[in-house]
Parts: C-alpha cells; structure tokens; sequence
C-alpha cells in the first residue's frame, strides 16, 4: 500500500491497440485493461509492459497518463514496435483478435525498476498470452517471484491460440494465488493437464486443490460466474444488459475481485462486484470506460 493509502496493483505482460471492425484504435492488451478499471476503482494502477519507440506507443502513454495510471513502469523498445491487434465482433458482441507477433511486449525486460516495483507490489494480475516469448516467459516468471510472499497473484489466463501450453499453463497457476478463466477455458485446461471433467464446480476444485490456489474464478458471459475456494462455492447469474461489446469486460471483472479480495470482503460481495462491473463495460464500445458509477 502506498503513502496514500491505495494498494499498489500491477498489470504485467501485453499492451496494446485493438484495432475495432470501424477501423478505430482503441487501447487494449487484458493487463493494460485490467490497471485502467483498477485506477478507476480508487487503487494505484501501474502498468508492467513494453512499447515501441514509435507513434503508437507515445501516444499510449500520453492516453494512459491523461487516465492517471502509473507508466513509470513502461519499457521503451528502439528495435520492435509497439503491438496491435485486429478486433472482429460476432453477432453478440463477442471479439475474436488477430494479433501481430514480433512486437515490443514479445522483449519484455526484469529491470531493476521492475524489481523494485514488485517487491512492492501489493497485487500482480498476468495471463498467458504475455507469454507467448520465451523472453517475456522469464521476465514475467523473474517478477513473480520477486514479489513478497504476501503480495497477491491473479493469473488471468486469456488463452488465445496457438500462444499457450501445458507447461506453461502449469509453471503460471504454481507461481498464483486465483486463477480467472472462463468456462470454454476451464475445459481446455483441465484436459490438457489431466485434471478429469464433470461440472464446472468439479473441474474448479480439482484445478484448486491440484495447484493449491486461493481461489478460482470462472466467468460464463451473460450467465454470470462461480467462485470456489477450499471452504465454499458462490454462483452469480449475472446481470442482463444490452451489450455493445464484450471487449474488457473480463479485465473489468478481475479489476473488481481484485479490489474487493483485498479488502477481505465476502465471495458474494466480491462475486456482485465483480459481475457489476464487468456488465457496466459491456454495455460501453472497448474496454476503457470513463467512468464506473
């Protein structure tokens, strides 16, 4: 926490554009999303990532600065540019990304800022596709485990094809307290680390119990989420809005469960929040609403 009394919570791994169907650039990339709704919340969002030294990614930073998040953090890449992802939307509202491999968040740096920062760090949020580079792979594996034995960890998996494996599935969810996945990824997972099938709830606690986290959170759209822990389970429904796009609402979710499990709040506390907050993004184009009240 800081002097301000604001836990200090870090977005590591990708960021980036998402370029929307309208052909508009809107920032993007789950853990730049994720500290944007963090700051909105009242905490201190800093942002752990790397761009390119080009106009994109200065103007990332002018539009992140404007939203007071803390870019302190951001590496500045001479040799790759910063990354983009072409957005494509289903009839629901649901987006499919093409993403440009080769890009500043594939060279992520453990620097001695990045050091520094995750011995503070009260709360570190991450996901598979920051990954994708064995480079990026052992810088966000090398800041992980320099954080405090207390500091919480919240691997948000994100699976996107092909940037994900067994092995690295399995060397994230050891170094994490809460796993966040959804229901199409609960299933992948458990198969591919042979954790067996039944409910969601079944699948959940074994991928708990095998891992020993804290909690897992799966997130089922419009149909709400389950929260398991070793002592309880919470479902939420949901709530019914009319979606523009679902784009970060599942960062907007994590920013949520983040802030209310710090705070020691109850599963049906942080589940309302959490699911609040992620159908407020939804009804909004893109993932970085103004405001959340």
């Amino acid at each position: 926490m800081n002097s301000e009394g604001k836990y200090i919570v870090v977005g590591l791994g990708e960021l980036l554009w998402d370029i929307l169907p309208t052909g508009e650039a809107q920032l993007g990339g789950a853990p730049a999303n994720f500290v944007y709704m963090t700051t909105l919340l009242g905490d201190c969002g800093t942002i752990a990532s790397r761009i390119g030294d080009d106009s994109l990614g200065h103007e990332a930073l002018d539009r992140w600065e404007q939203a007071n998040v803390n870019v302190t953090h951001v590496q500045l890449d001479p040799d790759h540019p910063t990354g983009t992802a072409r957005v494509q939307l289903d009839d629901k509202g649901n987006p499919a990304y093409t993403i440009v491999e080769d890009v500043a968040w594939d060279y992520l740096e453990f620097s001695p800022d990045w050091q520094e920062l995750a011995a503070r760090a009260d709360a570190v949020c991450f996901g598979s596709l920051g990954q994708r580079s064995l480079v990026s792979r052992d810088a966000i594996r090398s800041f992980l485990t320099a954080t405090r034995a207390q500091t919480l960890i919240v691997f948000d998996l994100n699976l996107r094809k092909p940037f994900y494996s067994a092995e690295a599935l399995s060397a994230s969810l050891a170094l994490s307290d809460i796993a966040k996945l959804n229901t199409e990824e609960l299933r992948t997972v458990v198969e591919l680390l042979n954790l067996g099938g039944g409910t969601d709830e079944d699948c959940a606690r074994r991928l708990l119990r095998h891992h020993d986290l804290q909690m897992v959170c799966v997130t089922r759209g419009d149909r709400g989420s389950l929260l398991v822990t070793e002592s309880a389970s919470v479902e939420h429904p949901g709530f019914k809005v009319d979606v523009a796009d679902t784009i970060g609402a599942g960062d907007a979710f994590s920013a949520a469960l983040v802030r209310h499990y710090l705070r020691g709040e109850s599963l049906e506390r942080i589940s309302d929040a959490a699911n609040r907050l992620a159908a407020l993004v939804a009804t909004q184009v893109g993932a970085t609403p103004t405001e959340v009240a």
